[in-house]
């Protein structure tokens, strides 16, 4: 009995011992010898993967609050941000009461029971059902717990300020792409990058490390002060109110830098409601995308160059006819006012057009063409916007005595208003061009990478040349025009600029009472802090004094007192520090 009781127990434990090897077996073959492929197959359940498109990156800009010289943090602004918007959709086979679903469903959008019954009667699958949904108005559809639906998020861009800068942020058109402006320039930096990301699920949520690479754009930060763009755009609106003008720009900018503040363009448009316009010459910055002829602004440029050259000083004399002949054209003054013996300062001062030419005659033609590519007006400025355009000005460099006359005041010589801002830019700063730039900084996460001021090594005329040049701009202030655009207790440079329009087929200008009317002047003129441009297209009055000098002076009185900067001299002394 004993021993067939031991062959049982035998029996047993060799039956335990081939099973448990069977069993150490499989587990080796299925955790050793294939785990990789399960481990893999075991993350593919646990991990859904989703093509994705990173979100595109917002635009801001920060105000500047200048105290005593430094540069502190101001408010940040929003210029374009994402925004959720939401579609919903319906899939008609999962609803089992189309009246009830209806019913209930339009009390919570802008639609009809009726409109949404024959929506679904006529869909085979899924049909979208509503569009631009807000988050919260998405959240109370969700609540009504409705078979059938589903949603799926589609942001849309929007801008926070409307129309503030718009020329200058640009937009994102229908296709998803930048248009104008830093929006289009920097559409590859803001834009969300492709790619596919998992979503992880069971113990591997817990265990894994869920830090994924970012797919999202870019931010963007402007140079752009909100507060000086603002005070920009609100005068070019008040002087179409007041002198009628068909459009016009300022810029604002640090001449030591290159730094823009400001960026301003009548008529503009609201960012939010782009598709609405009819005209799309709106879309189009005229600081950078439209040549236009100066004028006598471009007068200090021909003086800079004779000046250097050696030709004339602030105190050579000339005698002033009223015209100039060229065979049988002749060139006249402003109003054919004739003046006289005159000083070269003077000439700047009455804005002799005669004086000019003047200058210019003292050199080659070749020497004067030499310095207007040196201040940088037969190039690009580099700015960082879409769809900049510059002239290369060939019909004055193969032009005769009487182009090259004319060019001397801003006549026959195209450029935009940022190139001409940059070569005063170099007057301002001691003889340096320098690259304007918009976009103060990017941002990615933690990355950051701030813009450098791009300043070229050579020096354009000499110390001798810009400080006489800078009396003689000082004086323009302070003497010409009746002293207008004059601020008591500093001293600003600066010029006023009336030309013609030339008529679209290059032929000829338009009626006299049709011109552009600017103004340009930094200060303060010992350590130019700000620069500004005024430009005006046909204001309904005669001449700058009367229109761009008035804008200018309110918004470098607004600037001095928005930075608190120091006055020159006491007003009430009667000796000044000049």
């Amino acid at each position: 009995m004993s021993k067939f009781y031991n062959w049982r127990i035998n029996i047993i434990l060799i039956l335990i011992f081939i099973f448990g090897a069977a069993i150490f077996s499989r587990l080796f073959f299925l955790q050793i010898l294939e785990r990789k492929l399960y481990t893999a197959q075991a993350l593919g359940q646990q991990t859904a993967f989703n093509n994705i498109i990173g979100s595109r990156g917002q635009i801001f800009c920060e105000n500047s609050q200048k105290t005593k010289g430094v540069l502190e943090s101001g408010e940040i602004k929003s210029l374009a941000i994402n925004k959720d918007s939401w579609i919903i959709s319906v899939n008609p086979k999962d609803i089992s009461d189309m009246q009830v679903f209806a019913e209930v469903l339009s009390k919570n959008i802008d639609q009809t029971q009726d409109e949404i019954i024959s929506e679904l009667e006529s869909a085979d699958s899924y049909v979208v059902i509503e569009k631009n949904l807000s988050s919260a108005e998405l959240d109370k559809i969700k609540a009504l717990k409705l078979k059938g639906l589903s949603w799926q998020n589609n942001p849309d861009r929007f801008y926070p300020q409307g129309e503030i800068a718009s020329q200058t942020i640009g937009f994102l058109g229908g296709e998803g792409s930048g248009q104008y402006g830093v929006e289009g320039y920097y559409d590859d930096i803001l834009k969300g990058k492709s790619g596919i990301q998992g979503q992880k699920s069971g113990i591997d949520s817990l265990l894994s490390n869920n830090d994924q690479v970012s797919l999202d754009g870019s931010d963007i930060y402007l140079t752009i002060d909100y507060n000086i763009q603002f005070q920009a755009e609100q005068l070019l609106k008040q002087e179409q109110q007041k002198d009628g003008i068909d459009a016009g720009q300022i810029i604002v900018i640090k001449p030591d830098s290159g730094k823009i503040l400001a960026l301003a363009n009548f008529p503009n448009f609201n960012l939010n409601q782009y598709s609405k316009e009819k005209d799309l010459i709106i879309f189009q910055n005229s600081a950078v995308q439209k040549l236009f002829e100066p004028g006598s602004i471009m007068k200090p440029f021909t003086m800079a160059a004779a000046l250097n050259e050696g030709k004339i000083t602030p105190d050579t004399t000339y005698v002033d006819t009223g015209a100039v002949q060229f065979g049988s054209k002749s060139i006249h003054n402003f109003a054919n006012e004739v003046y006289g013996k005159q000083t070269i300062t003077q000439v700047l001062e009455s804005s002799i057009n005669t004086g000019a030419v003047y200058a210019e005659q003292q050199i080659s033609h070749q020497t004067f063409f030499n310095y207007l590519d040196k201040f940088g007006f037969n190039k690009k400025t580099g700015v960082d916007l879409q769809g900049e355009v510059y002239s290369h000005n060939d019909l004055l460099k193969n032009g005769h005595d009487i182009e090259y006359a004319t060019a001397s005041f801003g006549q026959g010589i195209e450029l935009t208003p940022l190139q001409i801002v940059r070569g005063y830019c170099a007057i301002a700063n001691g003889g340096k061009l320098v690259k304007p730039y918009i976009v103060e900084k990017i941002v990615n996460g933690k990355d950051e990478v701030d813009t450098k001021p791009d300043i070229s090594s050579e020096q354009i005329v000499s110390q001798q040349t810009l400080s006489q040049l800078n009396s003689m701009l000082i004086n323009v202030v302070d003497k010409g025009f009746n002293g207008v655009a004059k601020i008591p207790g500093y001293y600003f440079a600066g010029k006023t600029g009336t030309a013609q329009i030339p008529l679209l087929n290059g032929r000829g200008y338009e009626p006299d009472n049709k011109t552009i009317q600017s103004f340009i002047g930094y200060g303060p003129a010992f350590n130019p802090q700000f620069l500004i441009l005024v430009k005006l297209d046909n204001p309904k009055v005669s001449k700058s004094a009367l229109s761009a000098v008035p804008v200018y002076k309110q918004l470098a009185q607004y600037i001095i007192n928005y930075w608190q900067i120091p006055p020159d001299y006491d007003v009430n002394s009667k000796i000044d520090k000049k």
